[in-house]
């Protein structure tokens, strides 16, 4: 196992500023945000695509994961999703996730979180999953030459919820470049066993997420220690599973203090990772 952090909590900063900052604490990698105002396709061409790698070699990290979860630069959290009402709409997911898996290979990066479909709204859930399904399967093919592993990450209250859902969706799939990332505060959320969730769903696991919930399992991200899971068991889950990827820690609620937040759970997590 290796720990990262997300620069989803730094959107007050650069993004070299948070690489910076995520290297000074003692993190052994980074996931990059694929969205403004850090890693968002069209604001990366080559030269600071080439001048990024520099940056995170020198720092002696190495990239997590891409998270495409976000699309703040043409909507919001969710919007525009992958089963938007409007075909235009989810053509701009589609193409915005195509260019994060070229951006993915450019990085490095193994890995890439995507939203779970989006908010379900009005429409039924068969439709829904097919118009992901049909999404997913438009970008699969780029994925698969670029070598980088799409991860559906299940979120409450969107398409996808739990565990089971997840995986039942990437049967029904069943491509190789597509598996799971496994937020574990969202399992919670759920109430599901996220200790659980890793020994059951172990072959379809190639990313963590990592972050604290609270005992009301109400979706906040809090750092590790300040809630309700119990980290001694997730840990010894991930080590009888043999999970040898990495775990990122995803703290987006602390913007005003993602320094101090990014210490906090280096400082708790660490006996874990020792």
């Amino acid at each position: 196992m290796k720990l990262a952090f997300s620069t989803n909590a730094f959107k007050r900063i650069s993004l070299e500023e948070a690489i910076a900052v995520i290297a000074r604490t003692g993190y052994g990698g980074v996931e990059i945000m694929a969205d403004v105002p850090h890693a968002w396709p069209p604001h990366m061409p080559d030269e600071r695509v080439a001048s990024l790698v520099k940056t995170i070699a020198d720092y002696r990290l190495c990239v997590s994961n891409i998270n495409a979860f976000t699309l703040f630069a043409l909507g919001d959290t969710y919007h525009p999703s992958w089963i938007e009402k409007d075909p235009h709409r989810r053509k701009m997911r589609i193409d915005h996730t195509l260019a994060c898996i070229r951006l993915a290979a450019k990085l490095g990066a193994r890995t890439m979180s995507l939203e779970p479909g989006g908010p379900l709204s009005d429409m039924n859930r068969p439709e829904a999953l097919a118009i992901y399904e049909d999404g997913l399967r438009q970008v699969l093919p780029a994925a698969r030459q670029a070598g980088v592993m799409l991860l559906v990450e299940p979120e409450p209250g969107l398409l996808i919820q739990t565990s089971r859902q997840c995986v039942d969706f990437l049967q029904r799939i069943a491509h190789p470049n597509l598996k799971m990332n496994c937020d574990v505060g969202h399992f919670f959320c759920v109430d599901e066993d996220p200790a659980a969730v890793l020994r059951a769903q172990r072959q379809w696991i190639a990313h963590v997420h990592l972050e604290d919930i609270a005992p009301n399992r109400v979706h906040q991200h809090l750092i590790p220690g300040h809630g309700a899971i119990d980290f001694s068991a997730l840990f010894t889950a991930l080590g009888e599973i043999d999970y040898d990827g990495w775990v990122t820690v995803e703290l987006y609620p602390y913007e005003t203090t993602a320094e101090q937040a990014a210490r906090e759970a280096f400082d708790y997590l660490h006996r874990f990772f020792s």
